[in-house]
Order: structure tokens, then C-alpha cells, then sequence
């Protein structure tokens, strides 16, 4: 239901097991309502064409957990994962930061239900109490103090046993169920009350404890202290991993960008939901496509990686950029599979000075350079890093990184506003001027230009050469002479940069100092 909203006013069931013995393994109110039961086949309901079918998926099941824990966590620090379908909380204290009781439960019921997930919440002064108000009331349930016997009296006693692994809690369950006999357990106990004629919970709380005990034993008495709210265990909190992924598996492989840009949108607004919860933001996307390779049982993977330079958390942005992205990078075969995953970080704050003119916001600017990129190339966007090499002008495109207004500051200037160390600018000529060279004792004694009479005149001094040369071992291997001139120019002597390379042996001028 959470990775296809469309189907929750239908009629679905889910199918467990293998072909031709697959089972319906659970069904919702609708398919309740049209005859489908748990356990039944799937060729019982195989000639309805009302009821929506779907295959169990392990990994729906584990993101819609974890969705329901990053829930659970915007509104309370001590949380319990008691069952796959249940969460307990800590609310105690809380009213002074949320509100009332009431208002809480109304607030994430509404937050649950802004996640995509259907849930049922419940509000009580011991945790046995809430679980069953939750398995046995639809919608947002408080149970008023010393009250929980008369509230939780018209529920059906098979919710006693439905929420039994909820309420013993994750590390009694399993040890109080191998502990009993086979004839006081579970489904024993329900056909024995069914026989008395127990079918609520008040009928069971109304029973003698010395009759029930010699019947039952401790087995029983427990059962009915459940049912009158009394019984009593303590939150065991847990540690949620921050895992932050969501798939969908597709009926029919998806060959155009605008319909995997719908579904995309929903994965990613998802996402954004449960790292808010979290009061995270992302620092990297990462996309695995499956694709059909029109051979039969063959297919393969297709992965995009986007590295935010900040963490942002915008579901419009994230889309955008990988619509660029997929663009520029084509899957190049249909889609099968989609599967998303957000790497969390903590979000980004910034305190702006009162004499620094504002920045662009981050996620403008990775907007606007991710559509400059689609049109130069991509690794010609971003700011110039010098690489760790004596190649001359080298350097790379590496992404904008905002800087911090502290360190934004230019510290090699005084009180006065100058420079403390003054140095003479280079300025590069790009493309470098070819040019041609005479020479006179070895050294060059005039430069002329044959583009457009550019440069025409004596070298007044010269000092060099320098050699430098280095990538020998690489096919783009480098070795060149570097001369500084002085020559006449129309407003006084001006200072040049020449280079003479000694792989091609052509002169060319470099660049002219300030």
C-alpha cells in the first residue's frame, strides 16, 4: 500500500510462497469483505477480477519498518521495536514539549499517515494496554487512567492472542512461549475459552482467578490480568540503524523518463519524510536501476551516484538533479527495478555577518550548475583545484563547496587593506601567441607574431632558460624552456613569459606580467 497509494481503496491481497502453492498470506478490509481470507489459494480467488494481487516482499516489509521507526522517533527518544508491525514510546514528560496526550497521538497518527503508512494508535498507562487498544481499535484510541478495564471490555478475545509477541515484548516472547505446555498455549487456550463461551474481554476478566488458575495455571491468570489492563513490563528501548532505502519492483518495464520521474518522486518524498523525522539531511543519493536485457532470466544493473556539495533535504531538488543526470546518462535498456538510497547527514547551518553579502542558496545553485553541466560536459563546471604536479597550468574541476564565513575572511591582508607581500602577477594568454624566434649568443634577441601583427620587436634582456619537464613515463609527456623578456611596447617595456617546447619545438608567449 505505501509503495502503490492507489491500490488502498481497492481490494488487495498479499501471496506468500511458491507457484502453484502460493497462499494468500494476508488480506485488507475490502478483500475481507469480498470473501478472501488468510490461507486461502491463490486459484480460490484466481477468477475474481476485483481482488488486486501482489507478491510478499521482504525488503517492502523492511523499509516500511523502518519508516514506521523514523516515525515513532520524531516524537519520542525512548522507543521500543516490540513486533514488525508494532512500536512502543515513552511519552512521559513529553506534554510540555507536544501538548496533551490526545494532541499526541493525534499528531502521529497525522505524521504516520503523511509517510504513507496506515497505522492505529493507542495511549494508556501501561504498555500491555496501549498494544491492545492499538490491535483492537481503528484510528487514534486515549484510554483514560484506571479506566483501562472498562475500555478495553467489548474487544474480541482473539486480539488478546493477535498481540501476544507485541505485549510479552521482543526478549520474552519467544522465551515465555517455549516455557509452557503445548496445551496452554496459544491457539489451545483460545478453542478452551471459545468452549466456556468467553468472547470478550470483560467475559474473560469476570472469570474466578482460583478456577481459572487451577484450569490454566499461570498461563491463564496472566491472560486475564492482560485483558483488565493490569499487567505490567518495562519499555526496552532500542538503537534504529539509520538505514534510509526504498524499492519498487515493477509489473511492466518502464522504457520513457517522465514515468520513472513520477515514481522516482514518490521514493524520493518518502525519503525526505523519514530523514525530517530524523532532523537529517542527505549527503548522497544513490540510484540502482535493474534493467531488462530482452533476454530471458537475464538482466543487469545500472548505478548513479550524486555527491551533494552540502546536505540538502528537497524532494524537488533531488528529482531534478537526477533528471539531469539520467539525461545526461542514459540507462540505454527498460527498467525493472528501482531502488533508492539516501546516505544521512546532519543538516547544514549557517550564520551569515552583517558585512557579507549573502550566497546563493545550495539548492539553486546544484540546480543551476547541474543544467550548466548538461550543456558544457560534465567535469567542466566548478571551481579550479591545482593538481600535485610541476606540469604548468595544471589543474582540475572539483564540485562548489560553500565556505563558512569565518573562513571566508582574507587573512593576507593588513589593517591598511594591502597585501603584506607584494608579488608580480602572471597574466596567461589562452590560447598561448605562437611566435617566431631569432636568436643571437644563444639567446633570443627578437619575437614576431604572425597573428594579426600581434607582437613585433627586440628583446631588450632576457633571463633563462629554465627547463622543467616531467610525465615522461606517460603518453602526454611534457619538457619545455621557459624564458622571461623584456620588450618595447607602445606604452613603455612590457614583460613577457616565453616558452619554447621541446617535444614540438614551436615558441609561443605564455602570458605577460603585471
Amino acid at each position: 500500500m505505501r509503495a502503490e497509494p492507489s491500490l488502498r481503496s481497492q481490494a488487495v491481497a498479499v501471496l506468500e510462497g511458491k507457484p502453484p502453492l502460493e497462499k494468500i498470506l494476508v488480506a485488507n478490509e475490502h478483500a475481507r469483505t469480498a470473501g478472501v481470507l488468510p490461507g486461502m489459494t491463490k486459484l480460490q480467488i484466481e477468477g475474481s477480477t476485483e481482488i488486486a494481487l501482489r507478491d510478499r516482499s521482504e525488503f517492502q516489509e523492511s523499509a516500511t519498518h523502518q519508516a514506521l521507526l523514523d516515525c515513532a522517533q520524531a516524537f519520542s527518544p525512548q522507543i521500543e521495536d516490540s513486533a514488525r508491525d508494532t512500536i512502543l514510546l515513552d511519552l512521559s514528560g513529553l506534554d510540555k514539549l507536544f501538548g496533551t496526550l490526545p494532541k499526541i497521538a493525534h499528531d502521529i497518527f497525522r505524521r504516520a499517515h503523511e509517510m504513507g503508512l496506515e497505522v492505529n494508535v493507542a495511549v494508556a498507562g501501561t504498555l500491555t494496554s496501549a498494544v491492545l487498544a492499538a490491535n483492537g481499535f481503528v484510528g487514534v484510541t486515549v484510554i483514560p487512567e484506571g479506566r483501562a478495564a472498562e475500555v478495553l471490555g467489548g474487544l474480541p478475545i482473539e486480539v488478546l492472542f493477535a498481540a501476544n509477541a507485541a505485549v510479552e515484548g521482543p526478549l520474552n516472547s519467544k522465551q515465555l512461549y517455549s516455557s509452557v505446555p503445548p496445551c496452554f498455549r496459544g491457539e489451545e487456550i483460545l478453542e478452551t475459552f471459545h468452549s466456556w463461551g468467553i468472547r470478550k474481554f470483560r467475559d474473560l476478566a469476570a472469570l474466578p482467578e482460583n478456577a481459572l488458575s487451577e484450569r490454566l495455571g499461570q498461563r491463564g491468570l496472566e491472560l486475564q490480568r492482560k485483558a483488565c489492563g493490569k499487567s505490567e513490563r518495562m519499555l526496552v528501548p532500542c538503537d534504529s540503524p539509520l538505514v534510509f532505502e526504498e524499492a519498487i519492483e515493477l509489473d511492466f518495464p518502464l522504457v520513457l523518463l517522465e514515468p520513472l520521474a513520477f515514481l522516482l518522486n514518490q521514493m524520493l518524498e518518502q525519503l525526505c519524510m523519514r530523514l525530517q523525522s530524523r532532523s537529517l539531511a542527505a549527503q548522497e543519493i544513490h540510484l540502482r536501476l535493474t534493467l531488462e536485457n530482452g533476454r530471458q532470466d537475464s538482466e543487469s544493473t545500472f548505478q548513479r551516484i550524486i555527491h551533494l556539495p552540502v546536505p540538502l533535504l528537497s524532494a524537488k531538488t533531488f528529482l531534478k538533479l537526477l533528471q539531469l543526470d539520467l539525461k545526461a546518462h542514459s540507462p540505454g535498456a527498460p527498467v525493472k527495478q528501482i531502488h533508492l538510497r539516501i546516505a544521512p547527514a546532519k543538516p547544514r547551518t549557517g550564520q551569515n555577518g552583517l558585512f557579507i553579502p549573502c550566497s546563493p542558496e545550495p539548492e539553486k545553485l546544484e540546480l543551476t550548475l547541474a543544467r550548466i553541466s548538461a550543456v558544457v560536459g560534465e567535469g567542466c563546471v566548478g571551481s579550479p583545484q591545482l593538481l600535485d604536479t610541476h606540469r604548468p597550468q595544471g589543474f582540475e574541476m572539483q564540485g562548489f563547496v560553500p565556505m563558512d564565513s569565518a573562513l571566508a575572511k582574507i587573512n593576507s591582508r593588513n589593517g591598511n587593506g594591502l597585501t603584506e607581500n607584494l608579488v608580480t602577477a602572471l597574466r596567461i594568454f589562452r590560447p598561448p601567441i605562437f611566435v617566431t624566434v631569432t636568436h643571437q649568443n644563444g639567446n633570443p634577441s627578437h619575437v614576431s607574431s604572425q597573428q594579426r601583427n600581434r607582437i613585433s620587436a627586440d628583446v631588450l634582456w632576457a633571463a633563462g632558460p629554465w627547463r622543467c619537464s616531467g610525465d615522461w613515463w606517460e603518453q602526454d609527456a611534457w619538457e619545455r624552456d621557459e624564458w622571461d623578456i623584456a620588450v618595447q611596447g607602445k606604452t613603455g617595456i612590457v614583460l613577457y613569459r616565453l616558452v619554447h617546447d621541446m617535444l614540438t619545438g614551436r615558441w609561443m608567449l605564455e602570458g605577460s606580467y603585471d
